[in-house]
């Protein structure tokens, strides 16, 4: 009555916390899960009155199970599994016990080949971790049913029933006949038990119970589809006859490993972050529509209405440096220096520029490196607008002048680099963030004197 009452209250607080956390997680989000399908083997030792008084190896009646189970989830965590198990359940008593002047012998064994077949509520706790775990526990409760056929080891090799010695020892018995008239003697002599469970047990006409299954464990995932589950378990037998005794409460531990499978792709991580974009446009993406895709087009952000060549790079017929578009000398002869404009330069003029840069690189290098206030930097950002809305082409458009590899740093893409973008990209610099090295920095620093 006790143990009956005790297994209620465990299974009461069982059910209890399943459903509490099933409830809750389920109220988070909703997934969609394809059934999966298990297959493995269990190990399962008896635990019951046959078994109990015994000084041997409790692995020597350790016997082998096969499973085989389908399970559908319904959301993160909560699924229900139908399966079913075939194996066998084993126990030998071998112990002699003194209490005062009273001596119990204990000599029993019996086999019983079981099959049996379960509903279970399952947790799985891969849906409330953080990412795809590689490994995630489970839990799982339900009942089933177990048909059992029990039988006993009575009789040795030779067709002998054992006599069991208060030692422990195995005997069977001998019959010879000898002399004249003829004598019959009856003796024992020593026999193994040869394991051979030939003797049907009685078992109060039961070959059936009710099972109740309590199991836990953690699930290896490896690829999309597979899992590779490890767990335990206790099986809480409503019988006392599977091992013919009548006698005590009955139940089963198991230890199994197995295989899962789920059907349909198991979406990580990164799967369900990008589910909804079409990768197979982003790959022909182009957007600065010049008629080649990103990955292929060296040459980001052409403006609208430009030829291109098949690399997306401006043309350049004359091949001065300068793209067609800003070229205001389209056929400058083969060799000649040009200006950013692609007009020639000639070599008094390219010498003069050279040695004005050099003059002001020693004010200049000391007023931004020194002195970098922001009134200073402000000042040369109007100076250089001032020659920007000089040098504006004839039709009203302002070209973007700006070199490729510097282009990130106008942030607002008005094709002018601004006092602001660069201490930003100096800041973005120091932060570890952005694409710019101390290189391209100074070539920017430049550029920002030059426009």
């Amino acid at each position: 009555m006790g143990i009956k009452i005790t297994i209620n209250k465990l299974l009461t607080c069982l059910f209890a916390l399943l459903l509490t956390t099933s409830v809750s997680a389920q109220d988070k989000e909703k997934v969609k899960h394809k059934p999966s399908i298990m297959l493995g083997v269990a190990g399962l030792k008896y635990q019951g009155y046959i078994g109990s008084h015994s000084n041997l190896n409790p692995l020597l009646d350790a016997r082998m199970g096969y499973f085989l189970s389908v399970e559908q989830r319904f959301g993160k965590v909560l699924g229900v599994e139908l399966g079913g198990m075939y194996g066998k359940l084993a126990g030998t008593d071998n112990q002699t016990t003194t209490s005062g002047t009273v001596t119990t012998n204990y000599f029993g064994n019996f086999q019983s080949q079981v099959i049996q077949g379960q509903l279970m509520l399952t947790l799985n706790f891969d849906g409330v971790m953080k990412g795809d775990p590689n490994v995630s526990p489970f839990i799982k409760a339900g009942i089933g049913y177990m048909m059992f056929n029990s039988s006993k080891d009575s009789l040795d090799a030779n067709g002998r029933p054992y006599i069991y010695g208060t030692d422990g020892s195995i005997s069977a018995p001998i019959t010879v006949t000898t002399g004249t008239p003829p004598v019959t003697t009856t003796s024992l002599v020593p026999t193994k038990r040869d394991y051979t469970y030939e003797s049907k047990l009685k078992t109060n006409g039961q070959t059936g119970a009710l099972v109740i299954p309590l199991m836990a464990g953690l699930d290896f995932n490896f690829g999309k589809h597979m899992t590779f589950l490890v767990g335990g378990g206790y099986n809480i037998v409503l019988s006392n006859w599977v091992d013919g005794s009548g006698k005590g409460s009955a139940g089963y531990i198991t230890a199994n490993v197995g295989l899962k499978y789920e059907f349909g792709k198991k979406a990580d991580a990164v799967d369900k972050q990008y589910k909804d974009v079409d990768f197979s446009s982003v790959d022909h993406l182009d957007a600065d529509g010049d008629g080649v895709p990103d990955d292929k087009d060296m040459c980001h952000g052409t403006p609208k209405g430009v030829k291109v060549d098949e690399k997306g790079c401006p043309l350049d017929s004359d091949g001065d440096g300068v793209p067609d578009y800003l070229d205001k000398e389209p056929n400058t002869a083969k060799g000649n220096k040009v200006d950013g404009y692609g007009v020639t330069i000639d070599e008094a003029a390219l010498a003069q520029h050279q040695k004005d840069w050099e003059n002001q690189a020693p004010e200049r290098s000391k007023q931004f490196n020194v002195l970098p206030s922001k009134e200073y930097l402000k000042k040369v950002e109007e100076e250089a607008r001032k020659n920007a809305a000089k040098n504006k082409p004839k039709g009203g458009n302002t070209v973007n002048k700006i070199p490729m590899e510097l282009r990130s740093a106008d942030l607002n893409h008005d094709g002018f680099i601004t006092a602001d973008e660069i201490t930003k990209t100096i800041d973005n610099f120091f932060e570890g963030s952005g694409d710019f090295t101390v290189e391209k920095i100074n070539k920017l620093i430049d550029y920002f004197f030059e426009q």
